[in-house]
């Protein structure tokens, strides 16, 4: 049994499971109480963030090569309809690398040290130098989600794949955190790739992500 540790980014994971089919255990990880006292997880990742993965005798950190890994151990091959990867000789397939990895690095790696700033810092030390550029990066990267948005409906052309789920994840972020307030083809986007019943399941299965989630909806939106 695939167990997935950890919500936030893990629900990549989750959403990439749910999407695939494949049985799997979410094993919460709860941060903010620490995770000093959590053996089992920290057996699985010393370095106690999440997400991590255990798949059999397997273990793994770092959600998009969790992503990575799940697509070419369990997934059909990319000929398939189903895939979420296309082969490596598809035209689609240097698209798909580049949004499935700007997804963490150039998007959720730099919104997330805003969140941090503006939400966790001193408050004299919130609109800081770093923050500032963090967000200057997000925003840079975003261009690209934008104009590929203008050429095809998804991140690596006509179909949906796994870079879409980490490009999501990250949109979402950015906008349940307050931080940034996407424009109307990114919110098209997010609308059209949350629509998909695995979104829906991860939704359900991930509670604190969907209690957050609820949260933001209730107090009317994050701006």
């Amino acid at each position: 049994m695939i167990t997935v540790y950890g919500e936030g980014r893990g629900f990549r994971v989750v959403w990439l499971l749910e999407e695939m089919g494949l049985p799997y255990r979410l094993r919460p990880v709860d941060l903010i109480a620490g995770v000093e006292n959590d053996t089992e997880f920290l057996a699985i990742n010393p370095s106690g963030f999440i997400p991590a993965l255990r798949d059999g005798e397997a273990t793994m950190v770092e959600s998009i090569a969790i992503m990575e890994y799940l697509i070419a151990r369990h997934g059909p091959p990319p000929s398939d309809p189903a895939s979420l990867a296309p082969a490596p000789d598809d035209l689609a397939f240097a698209p798909y690398q580049q949004f499935l990895h700007l997804g963490e690095a150039g998007l959720a790696a730099s919104i997330y040290f805003v969140i941090v700033s503006r939400n966790l810092a001193p408050e004299a030390e919130r609109d800081n130098w770093g923050a500032r550029k963090a967000l200057e990066v997000f925003e840079s990267r975003l261009a690209l989600v934008t104009r590929q948005l203008a050429r095809a409906p998804y991140m690596a052309g006509e179909r949906f794949t796994a870079a879409d789920i980490s490009v999501t994840y990250a949109l979402e972020l950015a906008q349940r955190s307050g931080s940034f307030v996407l424009a109307e083809p990114e919110r098209a986007y997010v609308a059209r790739t949350t629509a998909r019943p695995g979104y829906q399941r991860a939704m359900d299965a991930c509670q604190a992500t969907k209690a957050w989630a609820a949260r933001v909806a209730g107090a009317g939106g994050a701006g």
